[in-house]
């Protein structure tokens, strides 16, 4: 059993630890052996924690309030949950274990909060944006597999916050905008018209907001745009692309950066022809970004 960190009595730490084996005992009938090995180890690192801390009585209540604040203020558009995970790391841990590196495969990172079902289909070259306010910005790349063919009919899931750091589901008006859907053409070829990306601040008007503020943290999010990419026979790749040059890149509050996810956004001048003829007023950018799946018969 482990022991805690602080000085306690030889007794005291006896109390504590044959509390340990009879909370883990309990769960020795547990028919299911996975869920037995997780409650198990669950109430193991709990304990190790509260000890190691020496969690007081109000410490304990202020949490219990803090789960149930996060409970309160999470709707079907908005999972607290999740960004508490976010904001501690966890999510990116789980990632990490569940999409190991293989070969050339693309990385993954965080799912984040705001990936809604049933996103509308856009025909490749679409605009995905459907009026969400930023600088328009062009992205294109293939989808191959681990041995560099291309992988025709991908399902490619796109999502984005707008210029002023929100995803549509956090409008009260229905809107659907900066999220979509296509399918890699017969050489594994993607391409939408999307919005350059921007930094925003993560929700905090919540207790995961509450929980920064009070340790010295910034809500921001580094400039990202959301990919879920999915082939038969392969691993579904869930990740982001993000804005070479942000300034956030190295404090991202959820700790979702990778470096091979980093990508140039090409700012074109006013004037400047489109891939797809056209011109537009203003400027736009542009992004490529070749995607390698791993095959689905790897832990992930």
């Amino acid at each position: 059993m482990s022991t805690p960190t602080r000085d306690v009595s030889p007794e005291q730490a006896a109390r504590e630890e044959e509390l340990i084996a009879r909370v883990q005992s309990s769960f020795d009938t547990c028919e299911d052996p996975r869920l037995k090995e997780v409650m198990q180890s669950l109430v193991k690192h709990l304990h190790a924690f509260v000890r190691e801390v020496r969690l007081t009585e109000e410490e304990w209540s202020k949490g219990i309030d803090f789960l149930t604040a996060a409970g309160h203020i999470t709707d079907d558009k908005r999972q607290e949950f999740i960004l508490l995970s976010d904001t501690l790391g966890a999510s990116m841990q789980t990632i990490a274990i569940n999409n190991e590196a293989y070969g050339d495969a693309t990385e993954a990172t965080v799912f984040g909060p705001f990936f809604v079902e049933g996103s509308p289909r856009v025909e490749l070259g679409g605009d995905v944006s459907f009026g969400a306010a930023g600088e328009p910005c062009w992205a294109e790349g293939t989808v191959r597999n681990i041995d560099g063919k291309p992988i025709a009919g991908a399902k490619i899931e796109v999502w984005e916050a707008d210029e002023d750091g929100f995803y549509d589901v956090q409008y009260d008006d229905g809107r659907v905008a900066a999220r979509a859907h296509q399918f890699t053409d017969a050489d594994g070829g993607y391409r939408f018209w999307g919005i350059t990306p921007t930094p925003y601040t993560i929700p905090f008007d919540g207790p995961v907001g509450k929980m920064l503020e009070a340790t010295g943290r910034s809500p921001m999010r580094a400039s990202h745009l959301h990919f879920m990419v999915d082939a038969p026979d392969c691993r579904t790749l869930v990740t982001h692309i993000f804005v070479r040059g942000d300034e956030l890149l190295d404090s991202d509050s959820v700790f979702g950066v990778k470096e091979s996810l980093v990508k140039d956004f090409e700012r074109q001048p006013a004037g400047t022809p489109t891939p797809d003829g056209r011109v537009i007023d203003g400027t736009w950018a542009k992004v490529r970004f070749d995607i390698v799946l791993a095959p689905a018969d790897v832990r992930g």
